[in-house]
């Protein structure tokens, strides 16, 4: 439920008078009575947080039958391919954190998109030698096999309590019967027109006949990925893996200069592996391991952090920008020469999450001024992503808990969508280093460790994220943002920890962005222009651009129960819900 802020004062009012002589229902009061703050959506139960509301509902609606956190997530999953075209999809991939309550487990699902076998590390570059960008991000080699469809089955298997057919059920009735286009899904489309109708399937779907735009309110079938997912739920991943529509993909990939094969779509597993964990002043953070590089970065530099006073110094003040900044900045050259998929090089996990690293990065840190990008490289250690993506977090009533980022990387991806299927493809395979030392679209740097090789899986920063305290589930969070999503998570629990925030409070606050390369700390319209001054005379290159991320979270309170949950305002069509 959504509560406005008349509403919050009739429930405030209502728990007051219940409350004389009880010092739990007091207790609630305090929460609903700051009518200064920015509050939270609360729920009894269960909630789900997501960048789409339709999608938001189908999940409540499963966990009020009855299901489980997992079983939401799955029907999220699929429903926002349908109402969230460029972001949620069945034709990109993943990560997923699921908390299963009773046994106390956290397991992370990793259904990344792979290069096809016949991939090579060279693929991207020109006659000359040189990284080509039309390559890695629009031609049909830009396209990996998609994972999304795995990974909600492997997570349905392994944790869940519906059916197959259930929880996809409703993505397929919303394909069919159409969704209401919102303002934020209209501006989208206009937006994207030269990338969607580079291919006339694409073209097909999201424009008119007429090839005129969809207006708000209009209601946008598509009835090729109706079909699809009917197949989906029918015949399971190998509906959607083998027969009609793995041919139709592997075709259409190839014919735009692809290498995507039917046995390469056959051979797609999504795997289970350890999460990555570490502790923030008494919390556990657990969160997914490579190939994502959130998990391994996020724990990094929390330990960093976590060696400095960061409630005294004051939210977004000039010293505690300056702190993140200098510790993002060592954290993303680390990136950009360790990180790789697990299965083909030695990522040194250990090593980059260990407490005593953390103090060795505080060393090379002056509080006093920034240190120049030029000056820093990548540690010396032993061996051993997009703006279209899009996160969503849930919590059951029995305390289970999803955490999940997926994307098709560009908004709607390649634009490529496979004749008859009414699928949109990733263009995924740009997060490799088509040459090292190369930005990708992102300006982030990689290295080695990121090339290009057949079946393996691009790098990518998408932070899925649990915190817990005293064993159970905190605070589930992520969000969209590429390079800037694991920074965005990493003020999202340093404003719930250090500042004291509610979970809506810690989700509006400004924010701030470093990569190490280029030479700039991002901010966003918001912070003090006495803060920015302080920060440029601590020799900080301070620049103002548009807004970071979108975050999902969902917070259990540990004395009451109850659920609080907040969507990014910087999401027009964000929603959190519970029941």
């Amino acid at each position: 439920m959504t509560l406005s802020t008349g509403l919050r004062r009739v429930c405030a009012a209502t728990l007051l008078i219940a409350a004389a002589g009880s010092p739990a229902l007091a207790q609630e009061v305090a929460i609903f009575s700051e009518m200064d703050r920015v509050h939270p959506v609360w729920a009894a139960n269960g909630m789900v947080s997501t960048q789409e509301r339709v999608a938001a509902e189908v999940g409540r609606d499963i966990l009020a039958q009855g299901g489980n956190a997992v079983d939401a997530a799955v029907a999220v999953a699929f429903a926002l391919a349908v109402t969230l075209p460029r972001a949620g999809n069945i034709g990109g991939g993943g990560f997923m954190l699921v908390h299963d309550a009773k046994a106390g487990t956290t397991h992370a699902i990793d259904y990344r998109e792979t290069a096809p076998a016949s991939a090579e590390r060279d693929m991207f570059l020109n006659a000359a030698g040189d990284a080509d960008s039309d390559k890695s991000r629009y031609s049909g080699l830009a396209t990996g096999v998609p994972g999304t469809v795995a990974g909600m089955r492997l997570a349905l298997d392994r944790h869940g309590s519906m059916t197959w057919a259930e929880v996809i059920a409703p993505a397929i009735r919303l394909a069919a019967e159409g969704i209401a286009v919102t303002p934020d899904q209209a501006d989208s489309l206009e937006d994207a027109h030269d990338d969607l109708t580079r291919y006339p399937s694409a073209a097909a779907i999201f424009y008119k006949p007429d090839g005129g735009f969809w207006q708000p309110g209009e209601r946008l079938v598509q009835a090729d990925l109706g079909r699809t997912l009917q197949r989906i739920a029918d015949e399971g991943p190998d509906g959607f893996y083998k027969g009609p529509v793995a041919e139709a993909i592997a075709k259409a990939v190839q014919a735009a200069g692809g290498r995507i094969t039917v046995e390469d779509m056959a051979a797609y597993r999504a795997v289970e592996r350890e999460p990555i964990r570490g502790s923030y002043r008494g919390y556990e953070v657990v969160s997914m391991p490579p190939p994502s590089s959130g998990g391994v970065h996020l724990i990094q530099m929390l330990n960093a952090l976590e060696g400095y006073p960061i409630g005294a110094l004051g939210a977004n003040s000039a010293q505690t920008i300056h702190l993140m900044a200098e510790v993002m900045k060592l954290a993303y050259a680390d990136r950009s020469e360790y990180l790789g998929d697990p299965d083909f090089v030695d990522v040194p996990v250990a090593a980059l999450t260990a407490k005593d690293y953390a103090a060795a990065m505080r060393d090379k840190i002056d509080a006093d001024f920034a240190t120049p990008s030029a000056l820093i490289r990548p540690a010396d250690l032993t061996p051993y992503e997009s703006d279209q993506t899009t996160h969503f977090s849930i919590i059951d009533a029995d305390g289970n808990a999803v955490s999940n980022t997926y994307t098709i990387n560009f908004s709607y991806g390649s634009g490529l969508v496979a004749d008859g299927t009414g699928v949109l493809m990733n263009n995924e395979m740009d997060d490799f280093s088509a040459k090292p030392g190369v930005p990708n679209a992102y300006g982030l740097i990689g290295g080695d460790a990121n090339a290009v090789q057949g079946g393996k899986r691009p790098l990518s920063s998408m932070t899925p994220t649990i915190v817990n305290k005293d064993g159970k589930v905190f605070l589930v969070t992520g969000s969209p943002g590429g390079a800037r999503i694991i920074t965005t998570v990493l003020q999202v629990i340093m404003n719930m920890i250090d500042h004291g925030m509610n979970v809506a409070e810690a989700s509006t606050e400004p924010r701030v962005h470093h990569q190490w390369l280029p030479e700039e700390l991002r901010i966003e319209e918001g912070v003090s222009p006495d803060t920015v001054r302080l920060l440029q005379g601590k020799g900080h290159s301070v620049v103002v651009r548009e807004a970071m991320g979108a975050t999902q979270s969902v917070m259990r309170d540990p004395a009451s129960g109850y659920l609080f949950g907040a969507s990014d305002p910087r999401r027009s069509d964000a929603a959190t819900v519970g029941y």
